[in-house]
């Protein structure tokens, strides 16, 4: 007879271990089913712990996409583990009442049943797609694509959650075409240096022929970062400068970099949930330019990411180099486009144009005013972060504000909201 342990309020879970795994069979209120993704969302905090040591079990994070390291073919077929460990996850989610995450929105019962045998011709399956938000409960979002094909195949689960976010993105709507625009019509949006600190904008890109980080092998990593390498060598004027990768890195370029704040870290628990930095720091490195105003990070989230930042509001300016940069490498590597997502990323909050632009902005005024603040941002749809970054707070009344759309516009028309966003920022902090 398998182990059973039962919680104060009724929960009993069998456990039972095999040769794949553990398999677990749970439910609250002294109810025993033989599946999973039946849990009610009704546990307390002791019986989410017991779901979560099952998720945990020691191999979980063993878990990559079936392809690597083989040249076997890969079989359609979801193997009995993965299994195991979706039902495990899928009810962790469902017992987790509190979580707010996107994924917990969308990943109904119907829809995990759907997906979770499905896997993609580079072996990623929705146990890569979720992992990340399983792990993590606090998640906004909660999913990656492990591969371009994800968005297709796992679309019943990234649809939803890419309409939420992006503000009205529905299925049956296509991204426009690539349009970077009339890019001297965008100017300094802050003259007079009162306000602005610095401005960047940055795009994502992936490189057609590759899975995205949970499914790269080592040599496929070495292999980009050499194409890489060669690819920006050849960038001459403004955009001229060198190559450092991280593997072997010199401690004197290490500091040097950190200085400059252009050394990126391994990724943060969001990221290491969703296998996103395995074999760290192969395949990965740093570009850039004498002036220190135009980078390139490879491998770090997404294959590419490209940005263009300088001190002040001179927005216009940030945004030509972006855009001379961008072209010029299209030229030379080719990217995985769709006709309806646009440019594809590892995350879908950065899909279409995956343009962000930002500024760090000093408003004393409007940040003892939060409610303001985040009124003018809903207005010109602004993201409004602390001073470093993500998850983090503003520290003197010092925020880090960006456009949030990224699809159902061009990239044009992004930089335009953040643009028109800031200006009206700026005014309503002169006159409090």
């Amino acid at each position: 007879m398998p182990p059973l342990a039962v919680t104060a309020s009724g929960l009993v879970l069998m456990v039972t271990v095999t040769t794949t795994g553990i398999f677990g069979i749970m439910h609250c209120n002294d109810e025993v089913t033989p599946s999973m993704s039946t849990l009610k969302p009704n546990c307390d905090q002791s019986e989410l712990s017991l779901l979560d040591e099952v998720w945990r079990r020691p191999d979980r994070h063993d878990h990559v996409c079936p392809a690597q390291g083989s040249n076997k073919p890969l079989d359609n077929m979801v193997d009995a583990a993965t299994l195991e460990k979706l039902e495990a996850g899928f009810a962790k989610l469902q017992a987790a009442t509190d979580c707010k995450s996107l994924l917990r929105k969308y990943l109904t019962k119907e829809v995990f049943d759907s997906l979770k045998t499905k896997k993609t011709s580079f072996g990623s399956t929705l146990l890569d797609v979720i992992q990340s938000g399983v792990e993590n409960l606090d998640s906004g979002v909660g999913v990656y694509a492990p591969d371009a094909e994800a968005y297709s195949l796992f679309a019943p689960l990234f649809d939803p959650i890419i309409e939420d976010y992006h503000a009205g993105f529905k299925a049956t709507d296509k991204h426009p075409a690539k349009d970077f625009g009339d890019v001297d019509s965008v100017g300094n949006v802050d003259p007079e240096g009162t306000f602005v600190i610095s401005t960047r904008v940055r795009c994502g890109r992936s490189m057609q022929g590759y899975a995205f980080n949970p499914c790269l092998t080592e040599a496929q990593y070495k292999e980009m970062e050499d194409k890489v390498s060669s690819t920006l060598s050849g960038l001459e004027g403004e955009l001229k400068g060198q190559f450092y990768p991280l593997t072997g890195m010199a401690k004197d370029v290490q500091q040097k970099l950190i200085d400059d704040h252009f050394l990126f870290k391994e990724g943060d628990r969001f990221l290491q949930a969703a296998n996103a930095c395995r074999f760290w720091p192969t395949g990965r490195g740093i570009y850039h330019n004498n002036d220190k105003t135009f980078l390139v990070w490879c491998n770090e989230e997404d294959h590419l990411r490209i940005i263009s930042m300088q001190q002040g509001g001179d927005l216009g300016q940030v945004y030509r180099r972006l855009v001379t940069a961008a072209n010029d490498i299209e030229k030379r590597v080719p990217f995985s486009h769709h006709d309806r997502l646009g440019f594809l990323t590892f995350c879908p909050t950065n899909l279409g144009t995956t343009i962000r632009a930002s500024v760090h902005i000093k408003v004393p005024k409007l940040a003892a005013d939060k409610a303001k603040l985040d009124e003018v941002a809903g207005k010109y749809s602004l993201q409004v972060r602390g001073t470093r970054g993500e998850h983090t707070e503003a520290e003197g009344g010092v925020y880090d504000i960006s456009n949030k759309r990224r699809m159902g516009l061009t990239e044009f028309q992004a930089v335009k909201e953040m643009h028109d966003g800031i200006l009206e920022l700026i005014k309503i902090e002169k006159s409090l």
